[in-house]
């Protein structure tokens, strides 16, 4: 029987983190197979779950016992394995499932790209680039679909259970109408307005990230009639107007992209308009290891940045935005409330 266990002695400890890779491939390797997903609440024999998923037994059970030692799944003393929280997680079905987000955090790309980050390191620039001869979204939707494909779904899934835990968090209570600057989809407009029945709003991303946004904000939709979905840049322009601007997850750009944004979301507001940014942050917090590893992808990919809680302020400062307070979205977001100045 295999288990997770204590953390072993330092040299021990290096040698597990250097075969990191393995860890990130056996997960990968679980959501293709859709292990998690056949096996049910019951534990299941090796033989059996490898005939559900149509692989050979011996290599399936080597692959289990890698996981059972990371707490992703677990093994009794008869050989059978078992659910754990974690294992839960990479189920299609679960609501909290991360089997996307684990797909796309081991996508082909990314095995092409993080033996080169001592070379991003030293230059501060992308290496996808270099590697695929274009920027790394052109590259992904022009040579990489299915992998595109996989973004999109693990954003989707991503956003749409970060958005709940935003909805819960805000007070707009006093706010008649309410923008999701680089909405994605909408699921944080489409949250918020069916928390405030009253409220009306407007979802503003680029054209070919809008054309799939949310059911309930399209033609038809439960929300349609009181939202407006807009395609555009708002590096380039907010033709927006609102009493309170939500920007989540997208300033993680080079500084001037991200100034010219904040610049345009306070124009759009003008004085008195609500500004709220919520990011991923690399400060003490519990996600440090999740979002200082995203930090590193986003260095290697598009050459960005999280951001730290002095640095985020820093922006929100120079844009002439007043930060009114600092909150915890969850273990892994912080929402900054601001306010453009009179």
């Amino acid at each position: 029987m295999t288990t997770a266990r204590s953390a072993p002695p330092p040299p021990m400890r290096l040698r597990e983190l250097v075969f990191g890779a393995a860890c990130a491939a056996a997960l990968r390797a679980a959501a293709r197979l859709g292990v998690a997903d056949a096996l049910g609440d019951t534990p299941m024999a090796v033989a059996d779950l490898a005939a559900s998923v149509k692989t050979e037994p011996g290599p399936l059970r080597r692959l289990l016992r890698t996981l059972t030692c990371y707490g992703v799944f677990t093994e009794g003393e008869d050989g059978r394995f078992a659910h754990t929280d974690m294992s839960l997680l990479l189920r299609e079905d679960d609501p909290h499932s991360l089997r996307h987000i684990t797909l796309w955090c081991t996508e082909p790309w990314t095995w092409d790209a993080w033996p080169r980050l001592d070379e991003a390191v030293r230059t501060g620039r992308n290496v996808v680039e270099g590697l695929y001869g274009k920027e790394f979204f052109t590259y992904l939707n022009e040579d990489a679909p299915e992998s595109a494909e996989v973004f999109n779904r693990a954003m989707t899934t991503s956003s749409r259970q970060s958005a709940r835990d935003v909805a819960a968090l805000l007070d707009l209570s006093g706010a008649t109408s309410v923008a999701d600057i680089g909405g994605g989809q909408g699921h944080v407009v489409a949250s918020l307005l069916e928390k405030y029945p009253a409220m009306h709003g407007t979802l503003l991303d680029l054209p070919r990230v809008v054309e799939n946004a949310d059911p309930r904000l399209r033609e038809g939709g439960a929300l349609a009639d009181r939202v407006r979905v807009v395609p555009g840049d708002c590096r380039v322009a907010v033709p927006v107007q609102a009493d309170v601007y939500i920007i989540k997850n997208i300033l993680e750009w080079d500084d001037d992209s991200t100034a010219r944004a904040l610049r345009n979301v306070s124009a759009a507001g003008g004085p008195g308009a609500r500004v709220v940014v919520i990011e991923n942050l690399v400060d003490d917090t519990p996600s440090m290891r999740f979002s200082t590893a995203m930090d590193l992808l986003l260095l290697l990919n598009v050459g960005g940045a999280k951001h730290t809680t002095d640095s985020m302020v820093g922006r929100l400062t120079e844009a002439g935005l007043v930060i009114d307070d600092i909150r915890p979205v969850n273990p892994y977001l912080h929402a900054f409330d601001c306010t453009v100045p009179r």
